[in-house]
């Protein structure tokens, strides 16, 4: 079974400095269809204005992945790390048994765009603990590079999630597999361009949501990016 949401039926939210685009249900945005897919339970597509962000608060029991497009992201904890992530990077935080964080675009005159993804955690009340890492455009053009999984695989960052996330670039006659476990869930989201996902036609912001499929298929892609979720059903 595959089913297509669009960009246009997710939840949207403008609050001036921040405007935000939710895949499943978030704070004042509530639809019962989409409370989460499988153990994925937040995709927010937020653009930061210049010189604003979200001040220190707090999160817990909850694996955190930031996917910054572009612009920056400056980020602080609770646990003492100071860091900026770049489009090309991928930050994981452990909210574990408590976090507090802030997120600002310090930038004068350029918006942050970036991917927030919230996963169920395997289990509850672990060490908080964060990590961040480069992929280059070179590992993803034309296939799907593994950025996030349970056992920190292929070099990428280690979620306490039964999770795998990879991130792809496909134009032109660039195509991908992967196969799927029918008895789990699957999440593609399009960041931006147009992709066939298994003979679905997406376009940026368009999510394909897979269950009891064996084989992902993608092609047909123009300036596509593309993140794959291999998820606990």
């Amino acid at each position: 079974m595959i089913s297509l949401r669009q960009s246009r039926e997710r939840g949207y939210a403008d609050h001036g400095w921040l405007k935000s685009f939710h895949s499943f249900s978030f704070a004042g945005y509530y639809d019962p269809q989409h409370m989460g897919w499988g153990n994925l339970r937040v995709i927010n597509e937020d653009r930061i204005a210049p010189g604003t962000g979200f001040g220190t608060h707090g999160h817990n029991d909850m694996e955190i992945v930031s996917y910054v497009m572009s612009g920056r992201l400056a980020h602080k904890d609770s646990m003492g790390n100071v860091q900026t992530i770049p489009p090309g990077e991928v930050q994981r935080m452990s909210a574990g048994s408590g976090v507090r964080h802030s997120e600002f675009n310090h930038a004068p005159d350029q918006t942050t765009h970036f991917l927030q993804i919230w996963i169920e955690p395997d289990q509850i009340g672990i060490a908080p603990g964060y990590e961040q890492k480069a992929f280059a455009d070179a590992d993803k053009r034309g296939r799907l590079c593994l950025v996030a999984a349970r056992d920190g695989a292929q070099g990428a960052v280690t979620i306490h999630a039964d999770a795998r996330i990879y991130a792809g670039l496909f134009d032109g006659a660039e195509q991908a597999e992967l196969a799927l476990d029918p008895a789990r869930k699957a999440y593609v989201f399009l960041v931006r361009g147009s992709l066939s996902v298994n003979g679905l036609a997406l376009q940026a912001g368009d999510a394909a949501l897979l269950a009891q499929e064996s084989l992902l298929q993608l092609g047909q892609g123009v300036d596509a990016e593309v993140l794959v979720f291999d998820l606990a059903p």
